[in-house]
C-alpha cells in the first residue's frame, strides 16, 4: 500500500461517501498517514472512521474547506453533482477557503500555486456516465479545480482489501499528483485518457459482467435440464476457454442457491443505462447488453432489485417453467 510520506507533504484528504466502498476505502487513506475528513448523509457511518482518526465534517463545504483532495462515492450522477454544486457544497467550501478562483484563474491543471501546493483537485470514484463526468469536468474548471472520473471495479472485497483497480480520466499532471492517494486504494491504478475516460472503460467493464452474466445462467441451465452434475461441470469448464470470474464465483454462487449481493441488479440497472447512452452517443447498437437489461428487469420485476447480480437466474427459471 502507497503511504502519504511516500508523495511528499501532507495531501489532506475529504471523503465524501462511506457506504459499503467508501468506508473501507476511506479506512485505507487514514492507514496510509493521509490526514482525513469524512462526510456522509447518515452521519452514524462516520463513527468507525472517526474513532480510527479521521475528523467528521458538517457539511461538503465544511470538508472542502480543509481539504486538498476530496473524493466522492456515491449513488449516480444527480448525488455527485448535488454534493459539489448545492449550497454548502464542495466548491462553495473551496470558495471559502480562498484557495479557488472563478473561471480557472488559478494555476493551471496539475501545475503548482503560489502557495506551493497543487489547486484544489476533486475525484468522483462513483459510477456515472461519461457524458455526467465531462459535464463535471467542465463545471469545475470554470471555479478552477481540477477534477478525475476514477471509478473503480472490484467489489466489496476489493475495497476491503485495497485491490480495487482503479480507471482514471483527466490530465496527466493531475493524476500523477494523485497516484499516492489512490494507489492507497487500489492494485491497479491506471490512466486512460482525458476527463470521461475513466467512465466509459467502466462503462465497457459494465457490458462485460452484464453479459458474461447472460452466459453463465444460460450454461447453468443447460446443465440443469439435461441432468448433469452441475458441480462437475463447473470444475471442468471454469478452467477451460469458456471460463471467466463470474463463471467461477457467481455461478458457483447460483448452483448454491446464494442470491445475496455483492453488487445489486438496481445498481447494475443504473450502471448499464449509462452504458446505452454512451452507445446512443456513439451510434453503435449492443444487442447483448440491451438483453441484459431487459433480463435484470424481469428480477427486479419479481422484486429482486436488491439481490446480486447473479439472480439474472431467476429470469431464466421462470421462463423454463422451473419457478
Amino acid at each position: 500500500m502507497s503511504t502519504n510520506r511516500e508523495h511528499g507533504a501532507a495531501m489532506r484528504i475529504g471523503f465524501i461517501g462511506l457506504g459499503i466502498m467508501g468506508r473501507p476505502m476511506a479506512g485505507h487513506l487514514l492507514r496510509a498517514g493521509f490526514p482525513l475528513t469524512v462526510w456522509n448523509r447518515t452521519p452514524g457511518k462516520t463513527d468507525e472512521l472517526i474513532r480510527a482518526g479521521a475528523r467528521a465534517a458538517k457539511s461538503p463545504a465544511a470538508l472542502a474547506a480543509e481539504s486538498d483532495v476530496v473524493m466522492t462515492i456515491v449513488t449516480d450522477g444527480p448525488d455527485v453533482e448535488e454534493v459539489l454544486f448545492a449550497p454548502r457544497g464542495v466548491v462553495e467550501g473551496f470558495a471559502e477557503s480562498g484557495r479557488l478562483s472563478r473561471r480557472g484563474g488559478q494555476a493551471g491543471a496539475g501545475e503548482r500555486g503560489v502557495d506551493g501546493a497543487g489547486r484544489p483537485v476533486v475525484i468522483d470514484l462513483s459510477t456515472v456516465s461519461p457524458r455526467t463526468a465531462r459535464r463535471i469536468a467542465t463545471r469545475l474548471a470554470q471555479d478552477g479545480l481540477d477534477f478525475l472520473d476514477a471509478p473503480v471495479t472490484g467489489g466489496d472485497v476489493g475495497a476491503q482489501n485495497a485491490t480495487l483497480t482503479i480507471m482514471v480520466g483527466g490530465e496527466a499532471a493531475v493524476f500523477e499528483r494523485c497516484r499516492g492517494p489512490l494507489s492507497a486504494m487500489g492494485r491497479k491504478i491506471v490512466h486512460v485518457g482525458p476527463n470521461g475516460a475513466g467512465q466509459m472503460v467502466k462503462a465497457c467493464n459494465q457490458i462485460l459482467c452484464a453479459v458474461n452474466m447472460i452466459a453463465v445462467c444460460e450454461s447453468l441451465s443447460l446443465a440443469r435440464r439435461t441432468g448433469l452434475d452441475v458441480n462437475a461441470m463447473l470444475d471442468v469448464v471454469t478452467s477451460g476457454a469458456g471460463g471467466s470470474w463470474a463463471l467461477e464465483h457467481l455461478g458457483r454462487k447460483i448452483v448454491a442457491g446464494d442470491l445475496r449481493p455483492a453488487f445489486m441488479v438496481r445498481l447494475i440497472q443504473k450502471d448499464l443505462r449509462a452504458v446505452m447512452e454512451a452507445a446512443e452517443e456513439a451510434r453503435l447498437p449492443l444487442p447483448g447488453t440491451a438483453l441484459a437489461i431487459q433480463l435484470f428487469r424481469a428480477v427486479e420485476a419479481g422484486g429482486g432489485d436488491a439481490l446480486g447480480t447473479q439472480a439474472m437466474i431467476q429470469a431464466y427459471e421462470r421462463m423454463a417453467g422451473e419457478s
